[in-house]
């Protein structure tokens, strides 16, 4: 018999009367029952602010404090919907997110208010938490108890933007029930108990602080601890300060705790559990030589269209398998056949990515809720009953799955189709590499050259060495090889610590950085002069592919 669902407004409402410390934030502690009523106060304001007829839809355009969650229980409790607002984004592009999910209410701090100087908001009421004027606005919700009655699984909870890599981002949506069941599902998987702290240092305005962090420890009725943004420098002493046992990563938030000074005392800390993505074989190897914490790559998304769940016997470098309820294939996105099963060597590296490298879909039903008014986006990701995730996997033999990369990540070079993601990894093992970046750059005749971005240990590039590491590879094809080599000091992110690539596509081998290329028939690298650069530009324009460089 399928159990009951649950909302979202439930899990905050048993919390009441709980006086267990249940919130960490720069030296202030609240219980478990004053976040739940701080919640319930700020539902029954929302309640009266929104006008009648209006989607329930707040705007949140905070850094990681304790208002964050407030909000987000608030809104459960409340019926409404919280749209993140990502801080990085400026002007016309920031103003476009709060219109574009109807936010009738914006909830900001002072620090956050130049960011809408000079904006058009009609009909957007601004709350500044960190002022008089709110705590007298809430003042007469004061002692108001959670009431989670009026609230259904099927109500909307959370619009989370998506990069918005290729067009202006699109607001995936997360109803109550599915929120709820994926923090009861990742409590399942890692045995969370109540007496857990989970330290949220990624943005919450992301899916992966509320999906896989904040959500699994409401639902085991365990803490947070919260950094207003992510330090690295700051990790150590924020997860012994509250005693943290688990927390999230995405990106390279993990390599940049390994930059961090290595002490004789890494290992003495709390942390049991590291969850994310993006880390790397390598870093995570590293990660738990240094701290004695394993790190668990996870997969999934915000539009929650399919999952991917590790068990103890899962290869190193996979994800994992397809979860119980998902029926997952990789194919070609050309023909929809099934790829061939990933071929390795015996010390596990893929020898046949061209073939067996396709697009992650997901055959069966699936959770996958849509995008706020945007109908042609959720066509592209449901096509022919499949939903498509974007996403570049091979699978092995077992059933297990890789990840490779985002499918605009993908490279054809001399008509051979390549994962960036899959050189990467080939990359990080150059032990002069601190940070590295693979993607496309036009080739002036057709299809893409490879080009990569190094953030090195020493600062320092050696042609010599990288061409001698690059033939010592025995799973580097003859068209993986980076063409052009760019070296900067610390590789540009996003506000969720992922890597720039648009920023990086779009400078291509044009930028203030130093770069080193290998012309065509030589082997050797050499810096990339302007001459050289002239030169170039010349191809493309010869042959009309110039525009393809802004791309």
């Amino acid at each position: 018999m399928e159990s009951k669902r649950r909302t979202v407004a439930e899990l905050v409402t048993e919390r009441w009367g709980d006086h267990r410390p249940g919130l960490w934030c720069e030296g202030r502690i609240l219980t478990h029952h004053q976040v739940a009523a701080s919640a319930a106060a700020r539902a029954a304001l929302l309640g009266d602010l929104l006008p009648p007829g209006a989607e329930p839809h707040v705007g949140v355009l905070l850094d990681n404090t304790p208002e964050y969650p407030m909000w987000l229980g608030a809104a459960s409790l409340a019926g409404a919907a919280v749209a993140g607002i990502n801080p990085t984004r400026r002007g016309p592009e920031l103003a476009r997110d709060i219109l574009h999910t109807e936010c009738r209410v914006l909830i900001t701090e002072r620090a956050h208010l130049p960011l809408l100087g000079g904006l058009e908001l009609p009909g957007v009421r601004v709350l500044v938490t960190d002022t008089d004027s709110y705590a007298d606005l809430l003042a007469p919700y004061e002692g108001t108890k959670p009431d989670a009655s009026g609230a259904t699984p099927d109500d909307r909870l959370l619009l989370l933007f998506t990069s918005g890599s290729t067009g202006a981002p699109k607001a995936a949506i997360c109803t109550q029930g599915r929120l709820a069941a994926a923090g009861q599902s990742l409590v399942d998987h890692f045995g969370i108990r109540p007496g857990d702290t989970h330290y949220i240092c990624m943005p919450m305005f992301h899916g992966n602080a509320v999906i896989a962090d904040w959500a699994p420890a409401l639902a085991a009725g365990a803490g947070i601890a919260l950094r207003r943004r992510f330090s690295a420098s700051g990790f150590l002493a924020d997860v012994r300060a509250c005693g943290a046992t688990y927390f999230t990563y995405v990106g390279r938030a993990v390599q940049y705790i390994l930059a961090t000074p290595a002490r004789p005392d890494d290992r003495d800390n709390p942390l049991r559990l590291g969850f994310g993505t993006e880390a790397g074989v390598v870093d995570a190897g590293a990660f738990e030589r240094r701290f004695g914490v394993r790190l668990v790559e996870g997969y999934g998304s915000s539009e929650g269209g399919a999952a991917i769940q590790r068990t103890p016997d899962t290869p190193p470098g996979a994800v994992g398998r397809a979860a119980p309820r998902d029926d997952l294939a990789v194919v070609d996105p050309g023909t929809r056949a099934e790829c061939p099963p990933a071929a390795f060597t015996d010390d596990g590296r893929l020898l046949n990515g061209s073939e067996a490298i396709g697009e992650l879909v997901n055959r069966g039903p699936n959770p996958f809720e849509g995008y706020w008014r945007n109908p042609a986006a959720e066509a592209a990701r449901k096509r022919d009953n499949w939903y498509w995730t974007g996403d570049l996997f091979y699978r092995d033999t077992a059933g297990f799955l890789y990840f490779a990369g985002r499918t605009d990540d993908r490279l054809r070079v001399d008509s051979e189709n390549l994962a960036a993601a899959m050189i990467e990894n080939i990359l990080a093992r150059y032990e002069e590499a601190a940070a590295v970046a693979v993607y496309a750059v036009p080739d002036p005749v057709a299809g893409d050259q490879v080009m990569a971005t190094l953030s090195l240990h020493s600062g320092t590039f050696d042609p010599l060495a990288f061409a001698e590491f690059l033939l010592e590879q025995p799973d580097l094809g003859t068209k993986m090889a980076p063409r052009f080599v760019r070296i900067v000091k610390h590789m540009p992110v996003t506000a969720t610590n992922k890597i720039h690539r648009v920023a990086l596509r779009r400078e291509g081998f044009r930028c203030p950085e130093p770069v080193w290329w290998r012309p065509p028939g030589e082997a050797a690298y050499r810096p990339l002069r302007e001459a050289d650069v002239a030169d170039l530009l010349g191809q493309y324009r010869d042959r009309g592919r110039e525009e393809l460089l802004t791309r």
